[in-house]
């Protein structure tokens, strides 16, 4: 099984999960200062759970139906912006790394959602 294909960027097992990411079930209902969980295969740090993380993506209902197989870039323009990675009040399986949220454009936020700096 490649590293594409595992539910959680190299780790394949909700089991093993809480090693990487907060969510809620290990959270104790609260974020958590980045890097003190270990990093996925790529290195990376909280990719996972934490906060959702706002992405650049416009949210589509239909989008995925009829888009590209490979490397999707989303709708063109739309209402809603899609957030990726779950959060620390919400369960392991939406930290996935295929599950996908949306919320409306980045004017409304709370304390579960966030952006990475890259």
């Amino acid at each position: 099984m490649g590293i594409r294909s595992q539910g959680w960027g190299g780790v394949n097992s909700p089991q093993n999960l809480a090693a990487f990411a907060w969510f809620s079930q290990n959270s104790l209902k609260s974020t958590h200062p980045v890097g003190r969980k270990q990093p996925n295969a790529w290195g990376l740090h909280d990719l996972h759970g934490n906060v959702w993380e706002w992405c650049h993506d416009w949210y589509g209902e239909d989008y995925y139906a009829v888009s590209p197989s490979v490397d999707p870039v989303g709708p063109s323009s739309g209402e809603r912006r899609i957030l990726r990675g779950g959060s620390w009040d919400f369960n392991s399986g939406y930290t996935r790394t295929a599950y996908r949220n949306w919320y409306d454009a980045p004017g409304d936020a709370d304390n579960g959602t966030g952006f990475r700096v890259a």
